[in-house]
């Protein structure tokens, strides 16, 4: 096992299952735009990459029409959304453990920075993290590569190899690798097996338990 000493995590499908507020932010944005989506499932790959990649891809929005998207799913999202969450089994407890063995926290989210920060409080998990980064509110610095690279700067002093990655979509494996840093994925969130091996995840895991049991090796 390589001598990691700073963990990026991904927050959405990594710490917390945040399905429900995301799924019906993005469905209440859509009907404002006067699109109708009975289907939450169907509303799953708005989780993980950034909100205006999603909107282009899945539903061909232009950039004005993106940016009134967003304006809405914040609306419900903000007030309401970002609590109908929940964290995965035994998160609290790696992350206290992790701290306990020395290792230094960051947070690296597509997910705007104030909403991330919100949701850390909410669940009492800011106390873990020495930083937390995310995208700003307009839209900029949303891709994970870019995050990645902006925590990596604040932690000049640590060399690359000592980096590691945590997430479960391709977006998270392919910003490690951009930024030269190995990864684990975790099947237990949005990404599958096949899609987090085909990224060429440096680790694969499907449990927080087996999160755990990585860096107690």
């Amino acid at each position: 096992m390589k001598n990691y000493r700073v963990i990026l995590f991904d927050l959405d499908g990594t710490l917390s299952d945040p399905k429900i507020g995301i799924t019906k932010s993005v469905q209440y944005a859509l009907e404002k735009m006067e699109i109708i989506e009975e289907d939450l499932d169907r509303l799953e790959t708005f989780i993980g990459p950034p909100l205006q990649v999603s909107l282009a891809e899945q539903y061909g929005m232009d950039v004005a029409q993106i940016h009134q998207a967003i304006a809405y799913y914040r609306e419900r999202f903000s007030k309401k959304g970002m609590y109908e969450n929940k964290l995965y089994p035994q998160v609290t407890s790696l992350l206290a453990n992790l701290k306990e063995q020395g290792y230094q926290l960051a947070v690296a989210t597509s997910k705007p920075t104030v909403f991330a920060e919100q949701i850390l409080s909410y669940f009492n998990l800011e106390q873990f993290f020495d930083l937390v980064v995310g995208s700003h509110l307009d839209g900029t610095q949303s891709a994970k590569g870019e995050i990645i690279a902006f925590v990596l700067e604040s932690f000049s002093e640590v060399p690359r190899q000592h980096f590691i990655m945590i997430g479960d979509r391709k977006y998270d494996i392919a910003g490690a690798q951009e930024n030269q840093i190995d990864s684990i994925g975790v099947t237990y969130g949005f990404g599958s097996l096949e899609e987090l091996q085909h990224a060429q995840a440096t680790y694969i895991v499907s449990s927080v338990q087996e999160l755990q049991e990585i860096f107690n090796q």
